[in-house]
């Protein structure tokens, strides 16, 4: 069993109490709920919480499972509870506000928790924890290396292998989840924008790609129903001169990348379309080239946008109403993490953010085109670990 070493989780610790000192210098106590973030600071997904005192060692109270909890947590204080009230007599000296992860903690449990531990206040965790989680660890590197190396192989050299005239939008994602299982993917593409679903990513063929969907993102896709708007369609067959359209998540230990690969099956497609895919491109590797320590997330997005024509934005990063206003994510346990290339993201960028870059352009008729590859911020530039291709793969 792999565990997350024990110097891995003390530094993690100590960089968030550090920025916590920092940005929220009044604090006194912090609760971590999500299974995420418990994940980050314990090296275990369990149901329980963590009490992160500001001048006294954190305690992680575990309901279920505890015994797991011991077989795979290097983490340093471990207790069991049953409910609440269990750890409410250990705990004492509770300050008047307590800071939580509001993004993540619903109501219910929220009234529950207060119960047992009376506060009076509260205030978020959920940005300071971000903030932390953005910059990766050599070992929080290395794994999301080891995905990108699955996306690559499976995206650039395996999917045109497969690709079948006849074969279905499901069949497809159902035979790229299969691979990547096989080559080390664990399984799971995780979103934090609340009450996401999402299996594996988008497959698309031709005009499917530019359906519309509550999914934050540029491209659609039909989906296998209204009840299950995922994964692709069991009715849509792949058919010569076809643009397939691959957008899906891969990841290792927890850690993920985001990539985009897009074919031409049977024929070439327009070539003005072929010109707005290019065009994606050259955006993306602009956007690589800035992604260095020092730069501003909001600034890059600005510059790029004010540099396109009219023409050209008109789809771009979607397709009709349907738009979204970033050219890529942060990226780590959770597909969409902070920063954002977007307006309003002003905190300069630092060494080892990783981000997925995805420029994308919808075309009536045809699908969308455009590219997205998982770049570390370095010195020099993004360093892309998702692969080389430039995408509109001929599967002729």
């Amino acid at each position: 069993m792999k565990k997350v070493p024990s110097i891995e989780l003390e530094n993690r610790m100590k960089r968030f109490r550090e920025h916590m000192d920092i940005s929220n210098p009044e604090w006194e106590i912090a609760i971590v709920f999500s299974k995420i973030n418990l994940y980050y600071f314990t090296g275990t997904m369990q149901d329980g919480m963590l009490i992160i005192p500001r001048n006294d060692d954190a305690t992680f109270w575990v309901r279920r499972s505890y015994e797991r909890t011991l077989d795979e947590s290097l983490f340093e204080k471990i207790e069991y509870m049953n409910s609440f009230r269990d750890a409410a007599k250990k705990e004492d000296n509770l300050p008047d506000t307590v800071y939580l992860e509001t993004e993540a903690v619903p109501l219910a449990l929220y009234q529950r928790f207060q119960k047992h531990f009376p506060f009076k206040n509260f205030k978020p965790l959920d940005t300071g924890i971000a903030a932390v989680r953005a910059v990766k660890s050599k070992y929080e590197l290395s794994l999301m290396r080891k995905s990108g190396k699955i996306h690559q192989y499976v995206l650039e050299d395996i999917a045109p292998e497969i690709l079948q005239e006849g074969m279905s939008e499901a069949d497809l994602a159902a035979e790229l989840f299969k691979i990547m299982i096989n080559e080390g993917h664990h399984g799971v593409t995780r979103f934090g924008m609340f009450d996401t679903e999402i299996v594996v990513g988008h497959v698309g063929f031709g005009e499917s790609s530019l359906y519309p969907t509550y999914f934050d993102g540029a491209s659609g896709n039909y989906g296998l129903s209204s009840a299950a708007p995922i994964l692709g369609s069991r009715d849509r067959k792949l058919k010569k001169g076809d643009l397939i359209f691959i957008d899906i998540g891969c990841g290792v230990d927890g850690y993920n990348t985001d990539k985009t690969m897009t074919y031409m099956f049977g024929s070439s497609l327009p070539q003005y379309a072929i010109d707005a895919h290019n065009k994606c491109v050259e955006i993306q590797d602009e956007i690589a080239g800035l992604l260095k320590p020092g730069h501003i997330p909001s600034e890059i997005y600005t510059t790029i946008m004010n540099d396109l024509d009219n023409e050209f934005l008109e789809n771009f990063m979607g397709f009709g109403k349907r738009r979204v206003k970033f050219l890529g994510h942060g990226i780590g346990l959770l597909i969409d993490e902070l920063p954002v290339i977007a307006e309003r993201f002003d905190e300069p960028l630092k060494e080892n953010m990783v981000f997925a870059v995805e420029p994308k352009k919808g075309i009536k008729d045809i699908g969308m085109v455009g590219i997205e590859n998982t770049f570390i911020v370095t010195p020099q530039g993004g360093e892309c670990i998702t692969g080389n291709s430039h995408g509109l793969i001929p599967v002729f």
